[in-house]
């Protein structure tokens, strides 16, 4: 049983599953806090995106794709490009709210989830193929 859980565990696509939908967590949480206290729908959707992705930078670097940074310097490549990378998919988010909600008029939670699906592929592929290349790793074995 202990060989089965860590096989599963050493898969990154698993881990980023994971990982994703504590920081799908993260924003919903905060976005259902925000809303509730009636910060409105365009600001607690942006506050609760920041909030998710600074979240995911430390658990995707640390956890997910274990990219091997042993200064803050060695973080400020990937840091950048991941926050370029959440940036595009920040957007899609925003607008996709935006659209599902006071376009189509589902409820915001609704909404919310809908797009969340989304975000979350587009982000494993550019986290991926993108941002956790392995670079470092191949240079320290």
């Amino acid at each position: 049983m202990k060989n089965t859980i860590r096989k599963i565990y050493e898969n990154d696509a698993v881990r980023y599953v994971f990982f994703g939908g504590c920081t799908t967590l993260v924003n919903l949480v905060c976005f259902y806090f925000l809303r509730l206290v009636q910060v409105g729908l365009t600001a607690a959707n942006l506050i609760s995106i920041i909030a998710a992705i600074l979240f995911a930078y430390i658990v995707n670097s640390r956890f997910v794709f274990r990219d091997h940074c042993e200064t803050l310097a060695d973080h400020i490549r990937p840091f950048c490009k991941f926050i370029g990378a959440r940036a595009f998919t920040m957007a899609v988010e925003l607008v996709g709210v935006w659209l599902l909600v006071s376009v189509l008029g589902l409820a915001d939670m609704t909404g919310k989830l809908f797009t969340q699906v989304l975000v979350l592929v587009l982000n494993y592929i550019f986290s991926k193929f993108f941002v956790f290349t392995g670079e470092r790793r191949r240079k320290n074995k």
